[in-house]
């Protein structure tokens, strides 16, 4: 080949050895400095080829690719050579456009088929090379079209699985159903058309109960006009004449939206699937307790709800629904609701009425139109709209029921009258009581057909009635309100209870368990001195202190009913007379931390930081509580929490039991030396005299709750008064007040704060304890008997306890100053060294033995109970001074 010879395979990055890429400006956009000589001669241009081009520049013209060729060019990397020679001429230079600004493909094809084509192997091997060089240089323009048929190919690969995958669930899920199906319970006519009532039964088994207590006036098919069908079915489910007892596109609709709310964390949109087939089957058969809502159970209902859907017409099956769903306030079927509410038949209703008892099944309690009429008013409101979409009343119709008031026409609920008043209303709190229980077990008592057995001992409740509705002669004020509950200390059953007075309706407010009014001087025991036995050993004759006392970080003075002081006295004392200050004080020593501890063993769940000092002389809480919770005291320590139900038989035959379950609240002697100090309480010399029924072991603490004075109301006005007591086998507590205590006339004169309360407690105990045993309590082997001066005293056998610094209460006086003696006697050098083992009393001593008091008083304020302490016959105890409330 001849030196001017054009090799494109050689088209190199060096033209004459040189680097172009690295010219200058001016250099870079020049014509090329070489080029063969004579190529304006194609044969001479190329020999080998006989004038034709080799290869073709232009065969492919994308842009892009004409762009990195480009690129390659001007920066000298082409891949066609790297030794190829281009002898400079000046005939090139001055005649050829052939330049680095005009270059191009277009242009060089144009030049290049000027010459004769020829294929021969070379320019294929050539055509070849510049293809596998456009291909690497041309960064994948062709892929776009290949990710578009990968993604394709994998879309469908995902079609295919989901589809197989569905398939399978599918068929899975079919297998599932109707395995559940085949074992569903039978379904009768009678069972679709009946009432399917929950009833309670007292402790023998007698009926004392059933919460379908309005009588049921049941609608024949004829009985029920076409717009009260339809304003059931607009808002219910309005497919129900399209499906055969299971609407597939509600359930999935209510699936979807099920899901949606959960993702969402939203329950606005939560909404069930049930069409009214299968809410009539739930209705009629299963139970509605929450845990029961299982896939069988659904499945069961599903398939039930096709069945009846084949036996019984549409029209059948509206019936039979609207005569038995709950219509709230005890009203079953919606022929009684429209008697019960509106005084009307349902022929006789009006747009408006029609309505409103369709709307009211999906929440009787909600849509109650005596306590929520606005929500009423909403859920109308959407029941005329279903109607109006639905085809069945028009537009102007809607508009004009939706103008008229939910409580059009409505009877006053005070003029309805419960079936069997005297019965029912006897057993009213009771009821309230076992049917919320029955809820909190997981239980429907309203659809799920119940006989619930209680614990409730009839003659008592009778009883407990009659005393609180002045039939024993109790001086009850006029408008004074009360209420009371009985427990069983055993086991924490409840045995009556009464939730007020002059009840004419059933299912109001049960004040027997409001737990917002305080306790006063009942929660001593509870609050403070019990604590104080439990973690801090004080015996029964722990010197407390009655002085000027103000509440810890206020000026605000604490005092008793009679402004006066009493000095020292013991934790016996104290509490027989109810003093408040030596309370607040033993509070404080005690915290509120052990406090709280305390209270919640008993059921009182009140934190530490909910106590301050005047929760010393009163907290609040409920007559079931501190019948409860005083319980613990009678039976040795142990808290059972209040229970109602003794068993349950669902409508399936199935009986659930439940056992009673206590846990140990106190020490043995706690109970013991709590109990044993309470005796003394319903004595002529305690602070409830009025209570105590002769010969009868008892324990009875009162409670008094007086006005600040920015109320407004008189000198010795009282807000609430109680009373709680018990026996070892029954605990009752009782309250008496107003429902507005801080109107102007609602209170309680002091000289009857007492007489209400104890009253009532001591005829309903005189009744009730016939039948049982009356046994005191026997001191547990941790107490040990201690007699102070002729006292009987408790201690902890054992245990260490602080007196607070304070001189022992016993003494028999004639000086103001005291002495420690140790007791057994010990000689005056060893009374201040030995005290550390054995009992301490305070005895008069004259003036001379001062210093061994002041001595003795310090090294005693810690002591351990001895377990063998006499009393000296040296150590009398002076009248003046003497503590004689012991039982």
């Amino acid at each position: 080949m001849s030196d001017n010879s054009y090799n494109p395979n050689n088209f190199g990055s060096n033209y004459d050895g040189q680097n172009h890429s690295s010219d200058s400006a001016n250099q870079a956009n020049s014509n090329f400095d070489s080029a063969p000589s004579n190529y304006k001669d194609p044969n001479n241009m190329f020999p080998e080829t006989n004038g034709r081009r080799p290869i073709h520049f232009g065969r492919n013209k994308n842009k892009n690719k004409n762009k990195n060729i480009n690129k390659n060019f001007d920066g000298n990397q082409s891949s066609y050579g790297q030794n190829q020679d281009f002898n400079q001429s000046n005939d090139f230079n001055q005649n050829s456009d052939f330049n680095t600004r005009n270059f191009s493909y277009e242009n060089y094809d144009n030049y290049n088929n000027d010459a004769n084509k020829a294929p021969n192997e070379k320019r294929r091997d050539s055509s070849n090379n510049l293809k596998k060089s456009r291909r690497k240089s041309n960064n994948g323009s062709n892929r776009p079209k290949n990710k578009k048929k990968s993604k394709l190919r994998l879309f469908g690969k995902i079609i295919a699985w989901f589809t197989t995958i569905f398939a399978l669930v599918l068929l899975a899920g079919m297998a599932v159903f109707f395995t559940y199906a085949a074992s569903a319970p039978k379904i009768t006519e009678s069972e679709l058309a009946s009432e399917n009532s929950t009833q309670i039964y007292d402790s023998q088994g007698n009926l004392i109960y059933s919460v379908s207590q309005q009588q049921r006036d049941y609608a024949d098919q004829s009985e029920i006009p076409k717009s009260m069908m339809h304003a059931v079915v607009a808002i219910e489910d309005r497919r129900f004449y399209k499906h055969h007892g299971v609407d597939v596109y509600r359930t999935l609709g209510a699936l979807v939206s099920d899901i949606k709310g959960k993702i969402t964390g939203s329950t606005a949109g939560l909404q069930g699937g049930s069409t009214l087939t299968q809410q009539l089957v739930k209705l009629s058969v299963f139970s509605t307790k929450t845990s029961d809502q299982t896939l069988k159970v659904k499945a069961q209902e599903a398939w039930l709800a096709l069945k009846v859907e084949r036996n019984f017409s549409k029209n059948q099956i509206l019936t039979f629904y609207i005569n038995k769903v709950n219509m709230g306030n005890g009203v079953y079927g919606m022929e009684t609701a429209a008697k019960y509410y509106f005084g009307k038949t349902l022929k006789q209703l009006d747009v408006s009425q029609t309505a409103i008892l369709a709307g009211i099944p999906q929440s009787p309690v909600y849509y109650d139109p005596y306590v929520y009429p606005k929500n009423l008013k909403i859920r109308r409101d959407q029941v005329l709209a279903g109607e109006v979409k639905m085809g069945y009343i028009t537009q102007a119709q809607a508009n004009k029921a939706k103008a008229e008031s939910v409580t059009k026409g409505l009877i006053s609920k005070s003029k309805h009258t419960a079936n069997s008043v005297s019965t029912n209303l006897t057993v009213n709190a009771y009821v309230q009581s076992a049917l919320k229980e029955v809820k909190k077990l997981g239980y429907n008592p309203n659809k799920d057909g119940l006989k619930i057995y209680t614990a409730m001992n009839m003659k008592m409740q009778k009883r407990l009635y009659k005393v609180l509705n002045g039939g024993t002669g109790v001086p009850w004020q006029n408008g004074i309100q009360a209420a009371a509950t009985v427990a069983n200390p055993k086991n924490g059953r409840i045995l009556a209870q009464v939730g007020g007075r002059n009840v004419t309706t059933m299912f109001g407010l049960n004040r027997a368990v409001q737990t917002n009014r305080s306790s006063g001087s009942t929660a001593k025991p509870l609050v403070d001195y019990g604590p104080a036995i439990e973690y801090l050993n004080w015996p029964t004759y722990r010197t407390v202190q009655d002085t000027a006392y103000k509440y810890p970080g206020t000026n605000t003075s604490v005092h008793d009913f009679d402004d006066e002081y009493q000095g020292n006295m013991t934790m016996r004392k104290a509490i027989v007379v109810s003093r408040n200050i030596p309370a607040v004080k033993t509070l404080m020593d005690v915290g509120t931390t052990r406090s709280s501890e305390f209270l919640n063993k008993l059921g009182i769940a009140i934190k530490a930081s909910q106590l301050t000092a005047s929760s010393a002389i009163g907290i609040n809480v409920s007559t079931e509580q501190e019948a409860t919770a005083y319980s613990a005291f009678a039976n040795g320590g142990t808290y059972y929490k209040p229970e109602y139900v003794e068993k349950i038989v669902t409508s399936d035959g199935v009986t659930h039991s439940y056992k009673p379950s206590g846990t140990r609240a106190m020490k043995k002697s706690t109970a013991f030396m709590m109990t044993n100090m309470l005796e003394g309480v319903p004595q002529s010399n305690g602070s409830a005299p009025g209570a105590k029924i002769s010969g009868l072991y008892q324990a009875v603490k009162p409670g008094i709750v007086g006005y600040a004075s920015s109320v407004g109301q008189p000198d010795g006005a009282e807000s609430d008064v109680w009373l709680t007591g018990y026996t070892k086998y029954l605990a009752a507590s009782f309250w008496v007040g107003y429902d507005e205590p801080n109107k102007t006339g609602n209170y309680i004169p002091y000289s009857s704060e007492s007489s209400m309360p104890e009253r009532a407690y001591r005829d309903f105990m005189i009744s009730a304890i016939q039948g049982y045993e009356n046994t005191n309590w026997t001191a547990p082997s941790t107490v040990e008997k201690v007699v102070k001066n002729g006292v009987t005293e408790y201690e902890v056998k054992g245990a260490k306890w602080s007196n607070g610094g304070l001189p022992s209460v016993y003494s028999s006086s004639s000086s103001s100053t005291q002495t420690v003696v140790v007791d057994p006697p010990a000689s005056a050098s060893t009374a201040s060294t030995s005290s550390s083992s054995s009992s301490v009393v305070v005895q008069s001593s004259s003036s001379s033995s001062s210093s061994a008091a002041a001595s003795s008083s310090s090294s005693n304020d810690t002591q351990t109970s001895s377990s063998a302490n006499t009393e000296s016959s040296a150590n009398t105890e002076s009248s003046a001074n003497t503590d004689s409330n012991s039982p």
